[in-house]
């Protein structure tokens, strides 16, 4: 039985010898991020990680070590590496919308964009990463070509509406097209490892665009 001179519960004994003060509410303690922190923690590890090793040099337990979190939290999201290293990619920026009326504008705005993104983000790791890992890993392969693709809308879109302008034929690949203006970039940064600056895009948006031409040109000629 609880003596009738000692404090009831939930109240302390005031040193100065006052009345017995309500326990103070405890602080919080610093454990391991919440729901959406940890998501986010996760995804922003496997970027770090990517840029430090590699996909191949990627673990689970390397990313819950350092977003702070155990691995079954990563394993309650994504069931192996692979479809989180996907989504981790997919944070990472891509092409800006550029619709300026004019095809060769659009162009230069865009790259150029992509490039500043390029050099100023994890993007300029990752992208050589996960490309070195694609021709021996076909279930990368298949989760990152629609990924790759969703990132090239905005180029075709731009090609899509030179054509409705009548700046580059109807009849053109616009795939093509796409690799043809992107092709000297990822030459440039995977193989050569040439930083392009921004006095590169013009140049290479007016050597694809009288590709492109050209092919309007000869495609009259076969009329």
């Amino acid at each position: 039985m609880r003596r009738l001179d000692s404090p009831p519960a939930g109240l302390r004994d005031d040193p100065s010898g006052g009345a017995a003060a309500p326990d103070a509410p405890s602080a919080p303690s610093a454990g391991r991020p919440r729901s959406e922190e940890a998501h986010r923690a996760i995804l922003e590890a496997t970027l770090s990680l990517l840029v430090d090793v590699g996909y191949s040099g990627l673990t689970v337990e390397g990313v819950a070590q350092r977003a702070g979190v155990g691995k079954a939290t990563i394993y309650r999201r994504w069931p192996s590496k692979l479809p989180l290293v996907i989504e981790a990619f997919r944070q990472l920026p891509g092409l800006e919308e550029a619709d300026t009326g004019d095809l060769a504008t659009d162009l230069e705005q865009m790259l150029k964009s992509y490039l500043r993104t390029y050099h100023s983000t994890p993007l300029g790791a990752v992208v050589p990463s996960l490309a070195g890992e694609l021709p021996h890993n076909p279930e990368l392969m298949e989760l990152f070509a629609p990924v790759v693709r969703a990132r090239r809308q905005p180029l075709l879109r731009a090609l899509e509406r030179a054509v409705a302008r009548g700046e580059i034929p109807a009849d053109l690949d616009l795939d093509l097209a796409a690799d043809l203006i992107f092709g000297p970039i990822t030459v440039r940064t995977f193989f050569t490892r040439a930083k392009l600056g921004p006095r590169s895009v013009r140049p290479i948006v007016e050597m694809a665009l009288e590709g492109l031409r050209r092919a309007k040109h000869d495609a009259a000629d076969d009329d």
